[in-house]
This record gives C-alpha cells, sequence and structure tokens, in this order.
C-alpha cells in the first residue's frame, strides 16, 4: 500500500485529493496538512510513501517544508511532489534542489495524479519530456555555464551521455533507444550516475545537469 499525505491550504482541494486517492486499491490517505509546520508533524508522525505539497500555505510555505523534509536524514524514503500553478510558480528552481521529486499543476487530469504518486515512488521522472522542458526553460537562464569539469570528474564518457539525456527529460526506455542500449542497461548507469553525484533522485539530476553546463 503507498500511503500518502496531502498537504494545501484548502480544505476543498484536500477533500478532492483524498477521495481521488482512496478510490485506487493500492493508495491510501493517511494524513492531511494545512501548513508547513503541519505538514511537518504529519510527515515525521506517519513517515509516508508521497507528499503531495502546495506551495502557497501558511506558517511555513511547501519549499521550506519540503527543504526540512529532504533534509532529514530519517525521511530519506519520503517523496515530496510538489503541487502547483505553472504559470505563478517562479521557485521552481529553488523547490528542485531542495529535493523536491517532481511537479503537478493543480488542474492536471486525475489519472496523471494518481499515476504521479505511483511514479514518485519507483523513483522516476514525473514529468513528460515536454512539460520538463517548459519548466526547466523557465529557471535554466542563469544556470547556462561553461561545463563544470569538477563535478563531473567522477563520470565515464557514457556515464556523461545518459546524463545529459536524463537531463533533457528523457525516460530510461528513450534514452536507451537513443543509445542503442536495452532499458536496463540506461536505468543501471542512471544509478550509477545517481550515486556518484550523491543525487537524492531523478529530478535532482536534471538540476545537476542545468547547473554544471551539460544541458543548456
Amino acid at each position: 500500500m503507498i500511503r500518502v499525505v496531502v498537504a494545501d491550504d484548502q480544505a476543498l482541494i484536500r477533500a478532492g485529493f483524498r477521495s481521488l486517492i482512496d478510490s485506487e486499491a493500492d493508495l491510501e490517505v493517511v494524513g492531511e496538512a494545512g501548513s508547513g509546520r503541519e505538514v511537518l508533524e504529519v510527515v515525521r508522525r506517519e513517515r509516508p510513501d508521497v507528499v503531495l505539497m502546495d506551495i502557497r500555505m501558511p506558517d511555513g510555505d511547501g519549499l521550506w517544508a519540503t527543504e526540512r523534509i529532504a533534509a532529514d536524514p530519517e525521511l530519506a524514503a519520503v517523496h515530496v511532489v510538489i503541487v502547483t500553478t505553472f504559470e505563478l510558480d517562479e521557485y521552481v528552481a529553488r523547490a528542485l534542489k531542495a529535493g523536491a521529486a517532481g511537479f503537478l499543476v493543480k488542474d492536471t487530469e486525475p489519472v496523471d495524479l494518481i499515476r504521479a504518486v505511483r511514479v514518485a515512488v519507483a523513483g522516476e521522472a514525473l514529468l513528460s519530456p515536454g512539460v520538463t522542458k517548459r519548466l526547466l526553460d523557465r529557471v535554466s537562464a542563469g544556470w547556462r555555464h561553461p561545463i563544470d569539469e569538477s563535478r563531473l570528474a567522477a563520470l565515464t564518457e557514457r556515464e556523461r551521455e545518459v546524463l545529459r539525456l536524463v537531463g533533457r527529460g528523457l525516460t530510461n526506455q528513450e534514452i536507451g533507444a537513443q543509445l542503442f542500449l536495452s532499458p536496463l542497461t540506461a536505468k543501471t548507469h542512471v544509478s550509477r550516475i545517481m550515486t556518484k553525484l550523491d543525487a537524492r533522485d531523478r529530478v535532482q539530476l536534471v538540476v545537476t545537469a542545468y547547473e554544471t553546463g551539460l544541458v543548456g
């Protein structure tokens, strides 16, 4: 059973998410919160698999709470999915660096919300390549630097190729097809890169690809 906490300052949205999630046989909502501090209390008590986190909340917003969840070793297994209004969110870069596992827009289709919860637990990317590109285009202007060789020194040439494709939003299957590898081999490369770069998840690999100049 995948355990979910819903954090949003609007009770109606929390109720809608709860109804949707609890309708799935393998998902259950184990807690709700309406503020940043409250969600930290709920997460520490319930230890959920996924938190659906709103950004704009009182008493410590969703970004503040995400930073503290990601920094707590005891909560390493908790995956935070930011749920926001894409057009208004100027804090994407901060959330990615804070350790958010991905993003959804609040008007997303119900089936995509359910899929995002399951995908987060699996450690995969939460956005399609097209949406990932739109998202990163908003925040990458300040990340366009010469390639930072020092941060990438531990990677082989093949691993750099894989990281570049991860940064472009490709799935393991798409990476395998482009590099003539099996999806399993591509997944193995991604796992090794995460270990070498001390990345919490795949989304942080995307950030690294942009920050180091590997993707521009």
